[in-house]
């Protein structure tokens, strides 16, 4: 599971990068030879920075822009899914005898929802779930042989997996003894053996191309709950099914394409207004007011307070909140995760203080990899604390705490470049577990491997680092004066929401605003009051790194939001950047030339070097001299 984080803003270089996104799969994206007339694009209604934003991310013809307006409904599954009939009808039998089945998932978000979907949806059909998790501190991630064990003397001959299980291997080796059937629905890597199940439901299973492909955990869940009731002629099952899944597909950072965005879209509106008392007390108990919700509300309200559980606590907990009908038991559930979501903020405020300590002790030349170890560290939290130094420092950073019996358990994060799994894959000797992907990773190593491990991390980092350069790159999408910014702007760019994996919330940039006002909030947050021309508006960096006053006259890089308070609403710029205005030039690529605009004077000059193919360096907007800012709390 990977958290949502809220940027924290630095000052930035002089050089700025307007540079093109890769094309995005499964919405339609146009080749380079199948561009639109612009009057196509002119039906759409679309802002001009919007259309500018869609071309730099290749969508480049009305039928690309359409399917991501409206994407098509999705398919039948059955098609998709070679093992689902097999699934749904040995659910259906479990169901007309009332047996018990086993959902065994995991300890973050995606796994708490894909269970707690599964539990209410065979509860309503008339099977007898029980929810089986393992516990973080105690035995680890995943389905594991003592589990099966324990539910199989219980009297469970069922078990179904999901967002965990295809690796496995010695537990569903031991269900396959003892005679316990499973049914595997999961998204991680598949390993090169499959390990002994009944059926499994996994999108990369899927024929190539497929709309089911950027499933998660609950995505998957939510699939065979929609086929078993359909199956079942039991629509009414399904009711608050497409609630969990919103929640469970963007707290997991799950790619918006495919399915997923078509079912977010149909389910966001209603999340408000949701059937579930436990949802209505989160909620409640987050301090959002009424109303619809959206994929950043859940990113940063709910999905928070719902993994804290998972990282401190006994996830049951969050499986009972989104099952139960009775709103004061739920409303009681509510406090107990808001109260482990309290505790998440004082741990990762404490250790990141003791690892910037760490780090800044070293002196001013930083190691390439920072890995930093301290025995007391909480396991279920250094993950966050990493991604947030990780923004900081702009490195690969890995934290490690003690697991007992002389070894260490380690999250790691890392910038966009620096493969995890890769360079965890390059040090396979020195460590006892490993996995991840290319953003994150994790491993398990004894303490007498931890110098000659820091080695080797750190001679790859140093590798990177020399062909990257200092500093986090940042890439401004589309050219935003603050007089274009108003609510019917808002309301257009809504139309290309939700936002997420796979489609980001566009990342504008305006030059030359002068800075009415600045005041440093409580938690380290700047906010800004910025004025172009006639316009005046609101900015806000999150944790905002920068050193003494800005100057009077800056640009920005930002993404525009709503901020909700104490009833009231209004547009407000969420930064990313902040640079002095004037210092220096911005690089423009368009198709295969590259040009290189300054300012001189009063004018702005610009040069074109000979057309070639060219990939830009890391672009940096990005640290001193100005300012970016960090997560938000």
């Amino acid at each position: 599971m990977r958290r949502p984080q809220r940027s924290a803003v630095a000052p930035l270089p002089a050089r700025a990068t307007l540079a093109p996104a890769c094309p995005l799969e499964g919405l339609g994206s146009a080749g380079p030879n199948d561009r639109a007339d612009p009057g196509d694009l002119e039906t759409f209604a679309l802002p001009d920075e919007l259309l500018a934003v869609l071309r730099r991310r290749g969508f480049t013809s009305a039928a690309a822009i359409a399917a991501l307006l409206e994407p098509p409904a999705a398919p039948d599954p059955q098609l998709h899914f070679a093992d689902l009939s097999k699934a749904v009808a040995r659910l259906q039998t479990s169901c007309a005898a009332g047996e018990a089945v086993a959902i065994c998932g995991d300890y973050d978000a995606d796994g708490m929802t894909s269970t707690a979907l599964l539990v209410g949806v065979l509860q309503r059909l008339g099977a007898r779930p029980v929810a089986a998790i393992p516990s973080r501190q105690d035995d680890g991630y995943g389905l594991n042989a003592p589990m099966v064990e324990r539910l199989e003397a219980g009297g469970v001959r069922l078990l179904v997996t999901v967002d965990n299980g295809i690796s496995a291997r010695e537990a569903l080796e031991r269900a396959r003894d003892l005679g316990v059937e499973v049914i595997l629905t999961d998204h991680h890597s598949l390993p090169a053996e499959h390990p002994p199940y009944l059926a499994l439901l996994h999108p990369a299973c899927t024929p190539e191309g497929s709309p089911y492909r950027g499933l998660a955990g609950v995505g998957l869940a939510y699939v065979l709950a929609q086929a078993l009731c359909l199956k079942l002629k039991r629509a009414d099952a399904l009711a608050v099914a497409l609630d969990l899944f919103c929640i469970g597909t963007v707290a997991d950072m799950a790619p918006l394409l495919g399915v997923n965005r078509r079912w977010l879209m149909d389910g966001l509106p209603r999340l408000g207004a949701s059937g579930l008392p436990g949802l209505q007390a989160l909620a409640r108990v987050a301090g959002l007011e009424e109303g619809p919700m959206d994929a950043t509300t859940i990113g940063f309200q709910l999905a928070p307070r719902i993994n804290a559980v998972g990282r401190l606590g006994d996830p049951r907990l969050v499986v009972e909140l989104l099952t139960t009908g009775d709103p004061e038991r739920a409303l009681e559930l509510a406090r107990e995760c808001e109260a482990l979501n309290r505790q998440r903020k004082e741990l990762c405020e404490a250790i990141e203080a003791e690892a910037v300590a760490l780090v800044e002790a070293d002196g001013p030349r930083r190691s390439a990899f920072l890995l930093l170890a301290q025995g007391h560290w909480h396991h279920g939290v250094i993950g966050i604390v990493a991604a947030r130094l990780v923004e900081r420092f702009g490195r690969p950073v890995a934290l490690l705490s003690s697991e007992g019996k002389g070894r260490l358990r380690s999250s790691v994060r890392s910038p966009k470049g620096f493969a995890v799994d890769q360079a965890l894959q390059q040090c396979a000797d020195l460590l006892e577990r490993f996995g991840g992907h290319p953003a994150a990773g994790g491993f398990t190593v004894r303490a007498e491997q931890v110098a000659a491990l820091q080695e080797r991390l750190e001679g790859l980092a140093q590798s990177w680092l020399a062909e990257r350069g200092e500093g986090l790159p940042l890439e401004p999408e589309a050219h935003l004066a603050l007089g274009r910014i108003d609510r019917a702007f808002w309301q257009q760019l809504r139309r290309l929401e939700p936002f997420g994996i796979g489609l980001a919330a566009p990342l504008f940039w305006c030059a030359r605003c002068r800075v009415l006002e600045q005041r440093l909030l409580r938690g380290g947050h700047l906010q800004l009051t910025l004025e172009q021309g006639e316009s005046r508006l609101r900015a806000i960096a999150w944790r905002w790194q920068g050193q003494g006053p800005l100057p009077e006259q800056v640009d920005v890089a930002f993404r525009l939001r709503l901020d909700r308070w104490q009833g009231q609403e209004r547009l407000q710029l969420e930064l990313a950047g902040v640079r002095c205005s004037g210092a220096g030039e911005v690089l423009l690529l368009r198709r295969e030339r590259s040009y290189w605009c300054r300012r001189q004077g009063r004018a702005c000059s610009s040069a074109m070097p000979p057309a070639r193919r060219w990939r830009p360096p890391s672009a940096r907007w990005g640290r001193p001299p100005l300012s970016t800012p960090t997560s938000a709390p």
